[in-house]
Parts: C-alpha cells; structure tokens; sequence
C-alpha cells in the first residue's frame, strides 16, 4: 500500500497479466491502464469495482501485496 493509501493492482487481460498500477479502486487501475495505452475514456465501460471493457476485451484488477508487485 502508497503511504496515501493506494493499493497496488495486478491488471489482467483475460487471464493474463499486463501491467501492475497503484490506485484507489482495481477500475481505477485497469483506467489508468488503458488510457496510457492511448484508449479514450469515452470507449471504455465500468462493469464493477474492478473490472471494465473496452472493444470487446474485459480487464479486471486484482489487488496484490506489495512484496508480490515487484
């Protein structure tokens, strides 16, 4: 956890894993994600706390302890 709070997120494509952030929720992450990927906000749907879809693909978040994100 960031001294702020944040949790580090493991984000998944499907099954597999792409990318580790740190945020406040595990959509949060998998938004982050994306938009540094250059995905527009306005193509991306929130299905839960911790999971969105973007063209087809669901991306979910898991939250991992830090010892696990590095």
């Amino acid at each position: 956890m960031a001294s702020d709070g944040r949790l580090d997120y493991s984000v998944y494509s499907g099954r597999r894993a792409v990318a580790v952030r740190k945020a406040w929720s595990g959509a949060e992450a998998v938004i982050e994600y994306l938009t540094t990927m250059g995905v527009k906000g306005s193509e991306v749907a929130i299905l839960g706390p911790n999971s969105v879809a973007w063209r087809g693909a669901t991306f979910t978040a898991v939250a991992v302890s830090t010892a696990e994100a590095a």
